[in-house]
């Protein structure tokens, strides 16, 4: 009977360390662009725009370290959402004001290669504790139109 019990928790403790990838960026989405970092943002902008979705604000950060005499490689992050299906989500949980809007980081690294990356929406289930059918449908709603964008905003 002990053993049974241990390995009973031996399997336990596997699915969770399984389950629970630890890895740096485990939630988050990563795609490589074929365009420079200022077409990659402007292809991004006009997609929002495009699929009816609201386009809040585009953030330049790098812009913003030069207005403090500091360097910072192009990134950039654009806020977006569609209010309809975020309100819902919040009205399942306040705590996913904290995700919403939705944002897309573009961004450029030291050899030139610009890249878009975002924060995989089936993760807030888990983060804001999600369970309500409607919800995570939602969730998997925008985790395609996630994908959808970046894979149409990455090539020429």
């Amino acid at each position: 009977m002990k053993q049974l019990h241990r390995l009973l928790w031996i399997g336990i403790i596997s699915i969770f360390l399984w389950g629970c990838n630890s890895k740096k960026g485990t939630f988050l989405e990563t795609s490589i662009s074929q365009n420079t970092q200022e077409v990659s943002v402007k292809k991004l902008q006009n997609l929002i725009k495009e699929n009816k979705l609201t386009l809040f604000n585009t953030i330049d950060h790098a812009e913003n370290a030069k207005s403090v005499k500091m360097r910072l490689k192009p990134e950039t992050v654009v806020v977006f959402g569609n209010p309809k299906m975020g309100t819902v989500l919040m009205q399942c949980n306040p705590s996913m004001g904290l995700e919403l809007p939705l944002r897309i980081l573009v961004s450029t690294n030291y050899e030139g290669t610009t890249s878009f990356t975002y924060t995989n929406p089936e993760y807030w289930s888990l983060k804001h504790n999600i369970k309500d059918k409607k919800c995570l449908a939602i969730l998997y709603k925008a985790k395609v139109a996630l994908s959808s964008l970046v894979q149409k905003a990455s090539q020429k």
